[in-house]
């Protein structure tokens, strides 16, 4: 038996066959070319075509994963519209006179070598992207004949990497799964994999030959462990292990419909996070009794250029006629760190995460942030919306917010523009800084949102995007506990209502601590709706 250890991207417990990918292959070999017009115009073509194929993956895409997951197709036409890229790849045939095939691997592994040595985690993925974008046109070049994944039924299939493009191909009804020796969890990959509910693991660091193919394998969603040809007494106990997940969800069925109480009758609101209109089945799916956290800065980063005011109403009010009354928290921009946007011009920063992002941004470019908020004003008139400010670290940073949404308000108001009065309106707690003087900040708002991802990077000084210190990372450290509890009673103190909305929300180990606290509401991915209410079902605070 043989044992790897990777990173989970989607929980399961699966087991089957093992299948390795075979891409078709392409020639690279490099070759002298007399013509080098008629070379450069067959590269074009090649990348054309390419493009063609990429509109036509893309609107398949957003029937089967939704418009968030579906713009890396976007991006890769984009990326194949790129003139440094088009313009290395014309120079290598012109200058060195050789083919089309040599250029554009010449420059595949150019520009991916770029984005890996880079250091931002973002970036670093666009490498994977550029491999995928080369190959396609590479494929072109050779005869244009894509792969057959037909051929993989009923297995779990197994690869050096797989593009956001291959992965997409997968029929999710025969492929059991996938296990890649390289890859990340940030990556494109990854998140189609959880969006289309396939057990995977990513970045095992061994790479498997022909040797194991057939063979069984076991893969533990849960753990990020590959069991390749398993003796029977892990056998016995993966199967044991995936009776129990399957009763689980039988079991969490019981949940749906339900209100999320503990034993002794104290309410707490689940609801889930979404990134765009189209994640609202999702959360409906699952029973969420809301939206707790909207990131709205998807909308941006979706977008070749800043969106409208027309284009984000039409967004928010598309969301919250869906959720039909249920509370909709709409977090204002949170652009930077690690979400860049060409078209917003930033300059570069050693440390971005330190830098200028999120409410700064907003406060720095008023224009920009009164369009979003006139878009948010005019789409609270059709549903329950709250809006809530990000990365805050001062009273002043809160009174000048709020003095632009006042603004706003005023105008639609003159303009005879239909709003919520009443909107509420709140910050979310992502800083020391915040939380230490969060009794001055609650009396300036409605409610705070725990962001505890960001609030768990700056409490520990340890970037969240830096996996080489996971082995410091504590997202359970005393001190962030504390803050968190401070927090809460703060804000109750002036009579306002506390949620979380980070990843801690969704670890059940301190569910418990969290409602002994006093939280008020919990705001997870949809499918950890219900499996937290199961959690907060089973507490009693009496005892």
């Amino acid at each position: 038996m043989l044992v790897v250890k990777g990173k989970s991207v989607f929980s399961g417990i699966t087991m089957g066959p093992l299948a390795l990918f075979h891409r078709n292959t392409v020639s690279t070999a490099r070759r002298r070319i007399k013509d080098t017009d008629a070379e450069v115009e067959r590269f074009q073509e090649a990348r054309l075509a390419s493009i063609e194929q990429l509109k036509d993956m893309y609107e398949k895409a957003v029937q089967k994963v939704g418009e968030e997951e579906a713009a890396v197709f976007e991006v890769h036409q984009m990326m194949l519209d790129d003139d440094d890229y088009i313009d290395n790849i014309v120079t290598l045939i012109s200058q060195k006179k050789i083919n089309a095939e040599a250029a554009v691997e010449e420059t595949a592994q150019q520009f991916s070598e770029m984005f890996r040595s880079m250091d931002d985690a973002y970036m670093k993925e666009r490498a994977a992207d550029v491999l995928d974008i080369s190959r396609r046109i590479q494929v072109q070049l050779c005869g244009g004949e894509a792969n057959d994944f037909s051929a993989y039924d009923g297995v779990f299939l197994a690869a050096d990497d797989l593009a956001p493009s291959e992965t997409l191909q997968l029929d999710t009804d025969k492929i059991l799964g996938f296990v890649t020796s390289g890859g990340s969890t940030n990556s494109h990959t990854a998140i189609l994999a959880r969006t289309l509910g396939i057990t995977a693991v990513v970045n095992t660091g061994t790479q498997l030959h022909t040797d194991v193919e057939g063979k069984t394998v076991i893969v533990d969603g849960f753990t990020g462990t590959v069991y390749l040809d398993p003796d029977s007494a892990t056998l016995d106990k993966m199967k044991k292990k995936q009776a129990e997940a399957e009763e689980r969800k039988i079991r969490l069925e019981a949940y749906r419909g339900k209100e999320s109480v503990t034993v002794d009758g104290y309410k707490v609101n689940v609801f889930a996070n979404i990134g765009n209109p189209d994640n609202v089945p999702q959360a409906l799916a699952n029973d969420a009794e809301g939206i707790g956290l909207f990131r709205s800065e998807f909308l941006y980063l979706e977008n070749a250029t800043y969106p409208t005011e027309e284009q984000q109403f039409e967004a928010y009010k598309k969301t919250v006629e869906m959720m039909e009354g249920k509370t909709v928290v709409i977090r204002t921009l949170d652009i930077g760190a690690d979400k860049k946007v060409d078209y917003f011009d930033l300059k570069a920063e050693e440390n971005p995460a330190m830098g200028m992002r999120a409410i700064r941004i907003c406060l720095t470019r008023p224009t920009l942030f009164k369009t979003q908020l006139r878009a948010l004003c005019r789409a609270s008139a059709y549903g329950k919306i709250a809006i809530m400010f990000p990365m805050i670290i001062s009273v002043d940073e809160v009174r000048r917010s709020r003095e632009l949404l006042k603004q706003v308000q005023n105008e639609l108001r003159h303009e005879g523009i239909a709003f919520d009065e009443s909107m509420e309106v709140g910050i979310m707690i992502e800083t020391p800084a915040a939380a230490l003087i969060s009794d001055e900040l609650a009396k300036e708002v409605d409610f705070f949102s725990i962001g505890s991802n960001d609030l768990t990077q700056y409490t520990l000084a340890i970037d969240r995007q830096q996996t080489d210190l996971d082995n410091f990372f504590n997202p359970h450290h005393p001190a962030l506990l504390k803050l968190i509890e401070m927090t809460v009673k703060n804000g109750h103190k002036e009579g306002i209502w506390v949620g979380i909305c980070g990843e801690l929300g969704a670890d059940l180990s301190l569910t418990e601590d969290f409602l002994r606290m006093g939280v008020d509401e919990l705001s997870v991915s949809p499918p950890a709706v219900l499996p937290l209410r199961e959690k907060i079902g089973s507490i009693d605070l009496s005892k």
